[in-house]
């Protein structure tokens, strides 16, 4: 249960009267520790912030010029997240307008995961390579350094990672830990830390062409760069204050002005309206796509899109990551039920100062970003882990304001195989035999860092009550004065009392969000968005809640509008109000043991699936009927509560009888047997219903397996809403997705057989 806590009153002082600030936003910054008119300035008008050089660059900007004068191959070496993949287009970019030799390379997750690799570099080093320059990684790459020294290649590392006991032998290290901790820079990324070697080089004036430095013969100033630093800054969650905040801001009004062909393809697919983008577009559209690349593939062409000048070029690859971004929020989504689910069962996890999950049908690629939903919605720092066949759980970690997590994380190194990462993220492995002792360990780290705090029940702040008739243009606009919101400067979270719920719709592509309308008791109503809600619990059609959310500004086809999303409600509890307990009116047949249907009323409606069909029909043809049978077991709790919602029977005959179970490689296998199928003798047209029901399966498995069979490039698919389009042409194999494709559907199948084995001894009365 969450605590809402009320706004801190503030008093304005007179000081802030010349500022001319609504309320609101002056009230604002006090409670944020913002007391002078100096400071409030500076918060408010970062843009105007100067840049700051970054002390001790100079060793590493004599050494790239040095390459660049002696035509050596640098190699841009960077990591397969957005802030990795912004950072290496940002270097190579800055490198190839002063005229170097370069190349550039981004490991493969699934293959190698992040650092840089002894095995991977050298072939780099045999192609050439006489000066490696990493961006987002490298801090901790002792090996690898020394190796590229032993072949008489330089390292130059810019990397903004937690430094370990001892630093590389590198020529040069660029890494805001080692300023102090309030230094101007000592809350930027690895693209920060990138930009502001590239901005050494390109206003440093010893290279020339006929008096004119080489950076302005080419037409590149350090300013254009910034839209990349923009993306990687917010996708990466970077701390928003200092200089880090000012080169956001910068960075933003450059992204909406944009002449990245790559970015101009990206926000024309997802429907993105670049001249009103704000931190909310980079963190919900862009950076989930291209962290799409290096989540379930190869995120090497990612800075190919961002660098690219062929239009043709840029929608292929714009394309290519439409699709994994689709496959990477399945996964995603069937990962956060499970992870739901285990809370439910075991809700004492709740207790805990830090959430840790794990389960062995996790794909790692998507473990991080679910961690972060569980942190979003518990007010908890969340660890999930994927149990790997050889016995090593390797998973990522999301923390909350305040709490250092890789520090937290490094108390365990005695049991740890590796760790890494910054104050709000981190990845780490360790044997499977250790979680009990991971998980006490990390606690009580945890426990040290916050004290009392991490046994407190959740809490959400509140900035400011509000009537629904005081939500407007003018508000909205007035708040934007505040953003870019995000670590180090969350958005307000706004509220309103006794409201009532009008209608809930799904919305989007996949229905996966909720449009709730909501009226308050003076008549006045609103819309607000609910990102991910569909499935949620809410409140009844006639009960009074609080309701807590965020408000932008926002452009619609041209005009200005008011968006809120959902946060959080509260239902109302009248004490004086008597709950009367009804007993359930359905009647349960317990059949279990008797697979006849001979004892059935004839009008009796029957769900059969798989190898029964024939006995009945699917979940997808029922209707209402007052009896009701369910012969074959059903694939999942969530399509139980479905089809009774569907059904509404006044009375059920179990006899769940459960379909033969399958290995993930027989399910595969017939399911292509099914495609094979649909391609010869229907066109290549099939239903995600059909195949389902014939399968006796979820549909999310049926998708996933359907995605396996195009990224071993057997087949090409297409799904649009529930219709599935299948031909022979065979796509380009992806093996990395494949891998955590299968993972998945091995997860899937496992739950499903794990709550048959359970429907088939359970006492029926629980479920119903």
């Amino acid at each position: 249960m969450t605590r809402w806590l009320d706004p801190h009153p503030v008093n304005i002082p007179a000081s802030f009267a010349d500022l001319n600030l609504p309320p609101l936003i002056a009230q604002t910054l006090l409670r944020r520790g913002i007391s002078s008119p100096v400071e409030a300035e500076a918060f408010l008008h970062p843009d105007a912030t100067p840049s700051t050089p970054f002390p001790n660059i100079e060793s590493a900007v004599e050494r790239i010029w040095r390459a660049i004068h002696n035509k050596e191959m640098i190699c841009v070496w960077g990591d397969f997240d957005v802030d990795g993949q912004t950072s290496t287009a940002l270097l190579v970019q800055t490198f190839q307008t002063l005229g170097a030799n370069v190349v550039y390379y981004i490991p493969v997750r699934g293959r190698e995961s992040h650092g840089v690799h002894v095995f991977s570099l050298k072939p780099i080093i045999d192609n050439g390579a006489k000066l490696i320059v990493t961006c987002d990684t490298g801090i901790t790459a002792h090996e690898a350094v020394d190796y590229a020294n032993s072949r008489g290649v330089d390292v130059v590392i810019t990397d903004h990672h937690d430094l370990g006991e001892t630093l590389p032998n590198a020529k040069a290290i660029i890494n805001p830990k080692q300023l102090p901790k309030d230094h101007l820079l000592s809350n930027l990324a690895g693209v920060g830390v990138a930009y502001k070697l590239a901005e050494a080089l390109l206003d440093d004036g010893r290279w020339t062409v006929d008096g004119e430095t080489r950076s302005t013969v080419n037409g590149l100033r350090s300013d254009n760069l910034l839209d990349l630093v923009a993306l990687g800054l917010i996708a990466d969650v970077a701390l928003l204050k200092g200089e880090t905040r000012s080169l956001a801001q910068k960075g933003i009004q450059v992204l909406r002005n944009t002449n990245r062909l790559g970015l101009k393809v990206i926000a024309e697919l997802s429907g993105t309206n670049l001249e009103t983008l704000t931190e909310e577009t980079i963190g919900f559209t862009f950076a989930p796509r291209l962290n799409a690349l290096g989540r379930l593939g190869d995120a090497n062409p990612a800075v190919e899109l961002l660098l690219t000048q062929d239009p043709a070029r840029a929608r292929v690859l714009a394309a290519q990551i439409e699709g994994l971004n689709a496959q990477r929020r399945l996964l995603t989504s069937n990962v956060y039920q499970a992870a739901e689910a285990q809370l439910r069962e075991n809700p004492d996890l709740l207790n805990e100062p830090v959430i840790v999950l794990s389960n062995r049908g996790w794909p790692g690629g998507v473990v991080g970003i679910v961690a972060n939903k569980l942190v979003n919605r518990y007010h908890k720092p969340a660890i999930l882990l994927n149990e790997s066949e050889d016995g090593i759980m390797r998973g990522s970690a999301r923390s909350i304001e305040g709490l250092h997590i890789t520090e937290a994380i490094a108390t365990q190194k005695n049991i740890l195989r590796s760790f890494g990462g910054h104050p709000m993220a981190a990845g780490m492995s360790f044997d499977a035999d250790k979680l009990t002792e991971f998980r006490k360990g990390l606690g009580k780290a945890i426990e040290k860092q916050l004290g009392e705090v991490v046994r407190e029940e959740p809490t959400l702040q509140i900035d400011a009550w509000l009537g629904l008739g005081e939500i407007n243009i003018s508000l909205a606009e007035s708040l934007e004065m505040l953003a870019p919101f995000g670590a180090g400067n969350p958005s307000l979270t706004l509220a309103s009392r006794n409201v009532t719920m009008k209608a809930a719709s799904t919305i989007g592509k996949t229905k996966e969000h909720l449009r709730l309308n909501i009226e308050d008791e003076s008549g006045n109503t609103q819309s607000i968005l609910w990102w991910g809600g569909a499935g949620e619990e809410l409140p009844e059609s006639e009960s009074k809640f609080d309701i807590a959310y965020s408000l932008r500004a926002s452009s619609y086809r041209g005009q200005k509008q008011v968006t809120l999303q959902f946060e959080e409600f509260r239902v109302i509890r009248d004490e004086e109000k008597q709950v009367e307990i009804r007993p359930s009116k359905i009647e349960i047949r317990d059949l279990r043991l008797q697979p006849s249907t001979l004892n059935l009323k004839p009008a009796t409606l029957i769900w059969a699936e798989g190898a029964e069909k024939s006995k009945g029909k699917s979940r997808f043809d029922l209707h209402q009927s007052d009896d009701f049978a369910i012969y074959t077991t059903p694939p999942s709790p969530v399509d139980l509560r479905k089809v009774l919602e569907i059904v509404k029977p006044r009375t059920i005959s179990i006899f769940a009888i459960p379909p033969a179970e399958e290995k993930p490689e027989d399910y595969l296998n017939r399911l292509a047997g099914l495609c094979k199928y649909a391609i010869n003798q229907r066109g290549g047209k099939a239903t995600v219903h059909e195949l389902a029901a014939a399968m006796a399966s979820r549909e999310s498995a049926i998708q996933i397996g359907l995605d396996w069979l195009a990224a071993g490039g057997q087949l090409s698919v297409s799904i649009e809403e529930d219709i599935i389009s299948l031909s022979v042409v065979k796509e380009e194999k992806n093996p990395y997705l494949q891998a955590e494709l299968f993972i998945a559907l091995k997860g899937i199948l496992n739950e499903t057989s794990a709550y048959r084995k359970y429907f088939a001894t359970v006492d029926l009365k629980t479920l119903f």
